[in-house]
């Protein structure tokens, strides 16, 4: 499952500095001027997990697999992007491609970083981007309403779409953002082919001056107030410090490193965190002497669905999946125990797989 969250922002805000921090597969250039990130970087990105290393603790297995999403670094947007200005088509289009957003918003004062729009304004830079995106979208709604006008008119299921299309222009018209318009599953698939910009679920990043790493500051509360209604959260942290954290292989360094600032865990965690839950993911896992490894899924998954993402075959042949419940593998302590005491359930296709079940399939192909 190749999904992505895209690092957004304007330019010179810490975006590339932020990827380079979660990235373990990829190095993007942090740099001071405008357009440093112009192709889009793409890093795999572990899932912290703790259950992962107990269930490690119990099985002793060759090798520990964490999970992993995708995270891109796209280029930096400057006002006018939706009319082409700066990188803006480019820009836009890696946009159109990711599942999610990470929206990263300068919340520090530093005169000897860049920056365009004058004195530092969280709330107007996050409008910047909203226009941009609602633009373009508008730009999009608006060709496909001149597209299906005529069929409207005589077909009764070109009007429900017609009508959805209206409602959607009316609202961006209004400069709001598509999730905001609370489409039900009926009505989604009358935008589904114009894979709108702002219908994609956001995380904001307040990156913020080593002094508000823990408290925040003035700036990421304005921030805050200004999202309170779009049912987003909003990770404080400071970009810098995270990128050193993770730059550190010894694990006693790494925690010298976070005692020092007073930190229990690295914010990238809870970044982390919550980019897979934002992208409505689960993890199951599979627990055997040669590897115990977590595998990604979609909330509601059904267990033949959860067995493909091991392999195709997997789906295809499906007869049933034993499980364990998380819980009842780390009291019981083994997949033998579990199984003697009845805690080991054998399910069929229609089992929806449940976050932390440990799994293992029967097929036949």
């Amino acid at each position: 499952m190749a999904l992505q969250a895209g690092i957004v922002g304007l330019p010179n805000v810490g975006k590339s500095t932020l990827f380079n921090a979660v990235s373990n597969s990829a190095k993007a250039q942090a740099s001071n001027y405008r357009f440093c990130t112009i192709d889009p970087n793409v890093g795999l990105v572990d899932v912290p997990d703790a259950r992962l290393q107990k269930l490690a603790e119990l099985v002793h297995p060759d090798r520990i697999v964490p999970t992993q999403i995708e995270i891109v670094d796209i280029a930096g947007l400057v006002r006018g992007a939706s009319k082409g200005e700066g990188l803006g088509n480019k820009f836009l289009g890696n946009i159109r491609e990711v599942d999610a957003i990470i929206h990263v918003i300068r919340c520090f004062e530093d005169e000897n970083i860049l920056r365009d729009e004058g004195a530092i304004n969280p709330v107007g830079d996050k409008e910047i981007i909203d226009i941009e995106l609602q633009l373009k979208d508008l730009e999009s709604v608006d060709k496909k309403l001149s597209r299906i006008e005529k069929q409207a008119r005589i077909d009764p299921k070109f009007k429900v779409e017609y009508d959805v299309l209206v409602r959607c222009k009316e609202h961006l018209e209004k400069g709001k953002s598509i999730r905001e318009l609370d489409l039900t599953k009926e009505e989604r698939p009358a935008i589904a082919d114009l894979f709108l910009l702002t219908e994609k679920p956001v995380l904001y990043v307040a990156n913020v001056d080593e002094a508000s790493m823990h408290t925040g500051n003035r700036f990421s509360a304005a921030l805050q107030e200004a999202v309170k209604g779009e049912n987003a959260q909003v990770i404080i942290m400071n970009n810098s410090i995270e990128a050193q954290i993770s730059e550190m292989e010894d694990p006693a360094d790494k925690q010298m490193f976070m005692e020092e600032y007073k930190m229990t865990e690295p914010a990238l965690d809870r970044l982390i965190h919550s980019a897979y839950k934002l992208l409505n993911l689960q993890t199951y896992f599979t627990a055997g002497v040669q590897e115990v490894r977590a595998w990604t899924i979609h909330e509601g998954w059904k267990a033949p669905q959860a067995a493909s993402v091991i392999h195709t075959d997997f789906e295809k042949g499906f007869i049933k999946a034993e499980v364990i419940a998380y819980n009842d593998f780390i009291t019981l302590g083994s997949e033998a125990a579990c199984r003697d005491a009845g805690k080991l359930r054998i399910e069929g296709k229609e089992y929806i797989v449940k976050d932390g079940d440990v799994m293992h399939f029967r097929f036949n192909v």
